[in-house]
């Protein structure tokens, strides 16, 4: 059962879309990523989605979402200018080719199976040979540095269903984000098994990113309009509206 999404989740896409602008929209590459960002929902864009189309409506500036596959969205944004990007983590291997305007929101990771969970990395090591993660996501490089071999890292394609995957034990394990986990669970035909998920094993937070080439204006603005719905408690309740109710661990 989801929590019905706020009002305010449908008022940020409204808003978006009624901007009138002389200048050309800025490109906004996002991918489906669920309840992250969305791109065919009635109620809004998600949980990050929301939150930067609204700064974005704030500074009066017309929007065009691009959606293209999640590895070539990143490097198509590095190599542009005054391209947007959400929602991407700020890990080491991207610091530099990026400029981060805002953090949004942080995003625990955890282990999702059938069985009994892990409770550290060792462990999950130990017992999962094969183990979902979305294709291109920090979450491959997280399992990287925490000595997985590429055996046991499946990348998942855009479009592939990583709960279907884990019901047919085609995978051991999911590793993904805590929101996004809930959020397919719960809606996919698989609900009544009982997924069982490790504590948050690492934490990274979501940026509104830009191209490394960025006007400074437009970072400036958006730095400021971020900061000021945070402040204002507009985020949380953005963000709340998509949050599932929580399974027990």
């Amino acid at each position: 059962m989801f929590v019905v999404p706020n009002p305010l989740c449908l008022l940020a896409a409204l808003l978006v879309a009624g901007i009138a602008s002389a200048n050309e929209p800025i490109q906004l590459y996002m991918p489906d990523a669920p309840p992250l960002t969305m791109h065919h929902y009635e109620g809004g864009h998600g949980m990050v989605g929301d939150v930067v189309l609204t700064a974005l409506a704030r500074i009066g500036k017309l929007t065009h979402i691009v959606a293209e596959p999640w590895p070539r969205s990143q490097i198509r944004v590095a190599k542009g200018k005054d391209m947007l990007i959400i929602p991407l983590s700020r890990t080491p291997e991207r610091e530099h080719i990026y400029t981060w305007i805002a953090p949004i929101m942080e995003l625990e990771r955890a282990f999702f199976s059938l069985g009994e969970p892990v409770s550290n990395f060792a462990q999950a090591r130990q017992r999962y040979r094969r183990i979902g993660v979305g294709m291109g996501t920090a979450q491959v490089g997280i399992l990287q540095r925490e000595g997985f071999s590429d055996e046991q890292i499946v990348q998942l394609k855009l479009g592939e269903n990583p709960a279907h995957l884990l019901s047919l034990g085609r995978i051991d394990a999911w590793f993904t984000g805590v929101p996004e986990a809930l959020y397919i669970w719960e809606g996919s035909t698989y609900r009544k098994q009982n997924l069982r998920r490790s504590p948050a094993l690492a934490s990274t937070a979501l940026y509104l990113g830009c191209s490394k080439d960025c006007d400074a204006q437009l970072v400036e603005q958006l730095r400021t309009a971020i900061s000021e719905l945070e402040q204002d408690g507009v985020s949380l309740l953005l963000r709340q509206a998509y949050l599932p109710l929580q399974p027990d661990p």
